[in-house]
């Protein structure tokens, strides 16, 4: 527990425990960082921009971090995304350093593809549920027992358990390459969120073992309150993040992944929409949607308590005073041991290939070998 006058919040995640089956919970916290005046607002934004030159720096902002963060981002150059195109913009930006807000996988993947640039992030703490709830000893013994299958692992994973797979996907470009897996006789181990994994087992038939963890932000989801609040808003279109709940995904419009969401709010002809995800993802949709509604999808009954009540504490963690204090200082520099690095980047370089195919029209299942032939 940290030591500090910033309040800490306890969070609690579920850990599995693949021999038993079941899930413990387990305890972490996140600090709550102040909101600025809009003096203190202003002042650190012209701060940041001057050190943003200065040491030859680029942002890089989730669609769940302050909106502060994401509107800084676009405007000095960076770029507000999902973790797919953060991954590829910090590669191939030529900045020499990398300023990433959101969460601890989100900079080590930008370090494992970009060894030679240095990645800050405003604070080192902010973690992922999906990360602590798969430490690499256990998952490393998950993957020895079942040697047949082909290792797929979400994103949001540590360096370590990257460096244990085969296959890292997105929940952008998991349907995919999953898909493409399938087609090509693979039986699929798959890590950590069981949602997502529920969710592309059904989508694809593929034959997969997975690993038991979950979001704390969207296994909050409530299907019997998003029935109820659909009632109250029947023009709604329900658009929902795959790492929700199947009873959650079944009553959605449109599923997908962040900048799915973003690209169905813009097509679907509807006045208003529930959206089941992060409440972050909100700045973005009504800055890129002003004549419509959005409404936050219920994480809890009436006089329920919530986990995050649909925002991530560890995304909260990211501040502007952080961002200008890690410019400043170089501190929280990212570090991720050498020795991992080569076998951590072989399932993102693939990932980044198949979906670099997909997106200039060629035959990503070719990127795929015939089970027995990788």
């Amino acid at each position: 527990m940290p030591t500090s006058s910033i309040p800490v919040i306890d969070v609690e995640y579920e850990q599995p425990q693949p021999a038993a089956g079941v899930c413990s919970t387990r305890h972490a916290w996140a600090r709550v960082p102040p909101e600025p005046s809009p003096e203190e607002r202003a002042a650190l934004k012209d701060r940041i921009r001057r050190l943003l030159k200065e040491y030859d720096a680029v942002m890089v902002s989730h669609y769940y971090v302050h909106p502060d963060l994401q509107d800084l981002a676009e405007e000095t150059g960076g770029i507000v995304s999902d973790s797919l195109e953060m991954a590829r913009f910090g590669h191939q930006h030529p900045a020499r350093t990398l300023v990433v807000s959101g969460v601890r996988f989100m900079g080590e993947t930008a370090k494992i593809l970009s060894p030679e640039k240095r990645v800050l992030m405003p604070d080192l703490d902010a973690t992922c549920s999906l990360d602590l709830g798969c430490p690499i000893d256990a998952f490393s013994a998950f993957c020895d027992a079942h040697p047949d299958r082909t290792v797929v692992v979400y994103a949001n994973t540590s360096a370590a358990v990257k460096a244990r797979a085969d296959w890292l996907v997105t929940s952008s470009c998991a349907l995919d390459i999953v898909r493409a897996l399938k087609d090509k006789g693979h039986k699929i181990l798959w890590a950590p969120d069981r949602h997502l994994g529920d969710y592309i087992q059904r989508e694809t038939g593929a034959d997969m073992l997975m690993w038991n963890g979950s979001c704390i932000v969207h296994d909050e989801f409530k299907a019997f309150e998003l029935e109820l609040l659909k009632k109250q808003h029947p023009q709604a279109k329900v658009l929902v993040h795959p790492e929700s709940p199947a009873a959650v995904i079944a009553l959605a419009d449109a599923v997908g992944s962040t900048s799915g969401i973003l690209k169905a709010a813009q097509e679907l002809d509807a006045p208003e929409y529930i959206v089941a995800t992060d409440k972050g993802m909100m700045h973005k949709l009504r800055a890129l949607n002003p004549g419509k509604v959005f409404i936050e999808a219920p994480t809890a009954g009436y006089s329920a308590t919530c986990k995050s009540c649909a925002h991530c504490p560890w995304m909260a963690m990211n501040s502007l005073a952080g961002v200008a204090h890690v410019l400043e200082t170089g501190a929280n520099e990212i570090r991720v041991d050498p020795a991992l690095i080569p076998r951590a980047r072989v399932p993102i370089d693939r990932m980044l290939a198949f979906t670099a195919a997909l997106k200039a029209g060629q035959p990503a299942g070719a990127l795929v070998p015939h089970l027995g032939a990788a």
